[in-house]
């Protein structure tokens, strides 16, 4: 089966059966926002969400996590985590996804991470896909992210009364096999999914005023634009848009030494570019001493820098650190402000 679908009323049946094979995160409302959380009553799931104050990437890249433990004396290091749990996340929207295929270009380079690999080899990804804006800040259709483009193994479309299922991979396949209420897609249900597709084309729009590598010029021309200057004026430095960023990896290492002083616990923590102490080094020279530097750095971070080693961009069009920006500093605007002075017209 390469589509398969399951009746709406089924879905809870089939989240009970996820549950006893893996843990289980899915999204699910908190106040006024949503998070990612493990999943003790399948009810309290929503799927019709704007994306969650945090990126599922802290399940598989912690916030704060054990590296390793070490006696000084005698000289000894061991596993903090001798074994990572297998786990799925469920319903993921497609910026999510290509958060994750953003994280994994990082981290899979030479030299790997074993951390971060041996826990994304022990996820399973359930997406589902956006047919409607979440809301005004998401810029998911100039980055392509708008549709599925793989990353996961399961992919949720709504169809009414009905989801279909994309299977993408083996691991897919298996939580599917044997459940007697998802049936293989049929002709009337392809045509139903094709005709979803057709609908969504004129709901989504590009968000930029010029195409992908139209901005890629723009970036790497305007280095030293004003328009830097005027968002760094604005800039809080609070810390926010690098914080809830599902490809931001920068990273702290912290050593915690115990009461006896010979042994201890090595951690890595979330680290960010915006914070005043982040690009300073020895004899107390800073690379980047203004916001409007820190802030250009995030920027080309998203549409400059990884294109040129990664080939790819790292900004996923989520709209989050437009979302949570104290100071009400948006990404389009600031790239379709890019794009016009490059163009000459202010």
């Amino acid at each position: 089966m390469k589509y398969a679908t399951i009746k709406k009323e089924d879905l809870n049946r089939w989240l009970d059966h996820l549950k006893n094979k893996a843990r289980l995160y899915a999204p699910k409302k908190k106040e006024n926002l949503f998070i990612f959380r493990p999943v003790k009553d399948v009810t309290e799931i929503t799927l019709k969400y704007i994306p969650t104050i945090l990126p599922p990437k802290k399940y598989y890249f912690p916030q704060k996590e054990k590296l390793f433990k070490f006696n000084i004396r005698p000289f000894k290091t061991a596993k903090a985590i001798k074994e990572f749990e297998e786990y799925i996340l469920f319903g993921v929207h497609t910026c999510d996804i290509a958060g994750i295929q953003c994280m994994d270009v990082v981290f899979r380079d030479s030299p790997e991470d074993p951390n971060y690999l041996n826990r994304k080899d022990k996820m399973t990804i359930i997406g589902i896909e956006c047919l409607e804006y979440c809301d005004k800040f998401a810029n998911c259709t100039s980055m392509g992210n708008h549709v599925p483009r793989g990353g996961y193994d399961l992919m949720m479309v709504d169809l009414g009364e009905k989801f279909n299922l994309h299977i993408n991979s083996e691991r897919g396949e298996k939580l599917i096999h044997g459940v007697d209420y998802i049936k293989e897609a049929d002709e009337e249900d392809m045509f139903n999914l094709e005709q979803v597709r057709e609908a969504k084309k004129k709901v989504f729009k590009e968000e930029f005023n010029a195409s992908l590598p139209k901005v890629y010029e723009a970036f790497d021309k305007r280095f030293d634009s004003d328009v830097w200057k005027d968002v760094g004026r604005r800039c809080v430095a609070c810390g926010n848009c690098t914080t809830v960023c599902p490809t931001c990896y920068c990273f702290d290492v912290l050593d915690e030494i115990g009461l006896s002083f010979n042994e201890g616990m090595r951690y890595r923590i979330w680290n960010s570019c915006q914070m005043d102490d982040f690009a300073k080094v020895a004899g107390g020279e800073d690379f980047r001493k203004g916001r409007d530097g820190r802030q250009r750095h995030r920027y080309y971070r998203k549409f400059k820098y990884p294109v040129d080693k990664f080939n790819r961009y790292f900004c996923t069009g989520c709209g989050r650190c437009t979302r949570t920006c104290m100071a009400e500093i948006k990404l389009v605007e600031t790239v379709n402000a890019l794009l016009a002075e490059r163009e000459g017209q202010v």
